[in-house]
Order: structure tokens, then C-alpha cells, then sequence
């Protein structure tokens, strides 16, 4: 058996100290978070009943700010419509359900 001896080198802490955030810090940002994501779940809302008859099972990629939106039967290009119609804003992705995701969280 080794024995550890008190010259072997051992890490302690982070990597980038310099780059840790503080705790509140990280609360202030994950309320922000779900502050935004609350504006696209009411936008989500707001659309799914006209568009779940329809489109059932489909994606839906919103914009925050002019609550436009994109839908396509998969995920992937959702993403991708969503970013050539609007490339400098963020977007979320819905499935039209009645959950807003692939199966039930």
C-alpha cells in the first residue's frame, strides 16, 4: 500500500476564481431567467389553443419582444428558422401540446 506522502501537490478551490460568482449574484440571474421564460410560457399560451388543432405534436420557436414565431414538425429546424427570421434575438422552443414539451416533465 502507498502512503501519500506531504510533497505530492494537491488542488484546492476553482480553476478561475476570478470568474466565480457570488450567491447573489447567481440567484439575481436565475430570476431573471425565469422572469423571461414566464413572457414565453404567456406568449406559448396565448397561441396554443388556435395552433394545437392544427399542428399537433409540432414545434413552435417564439421571440420575446415582437411575440412572432416560427413552427415546424421538428425540433432542429425550428431552431434554425427561428435563428435566419430572427438573428439577433433570443428564441424559445415550445412542442404544441398540452404540456409545451416532449411528454410530461
Amino acid at each position: 500500500m502507498t502512503k501519500l506522502t506531504p510533497k505530492s501537490p494537491r488542488r484546492r478551490g476553482r480553476i478561475f476564481p476570478a470568474l466565480t460568482l457570488s450567491p447573489e449574484e447567481l440567484a439575481r440571474l436565475k430570476a431573471e431567467d425565469e422572469a423571461e421564460y414566464q413572457r414565453y410560457r404567456a406568449i406559448f399560451e396565448r397561441l396554443r389553443p388556435d395552433l394545437i388543432t392544427y399542428d399537433y405534436g409540432w414545434y413552435i420557436a417564439i421571440e420575446l419582444n415582437s411575440g412572432d414565431y416560427v413552427i415546424d414538425q421538428d425540433k432542429e429546424p425550428a431552431h434554425k428558422k427561428a435563428r435566419e427570421k430572427f438573428p439577433n434575438a433570443d428564441h424559445c422552443v415550445f412542442c404544441l401540446n398540452e404540456f409545451g414539451a416532449v411528454g410530461r416533465i
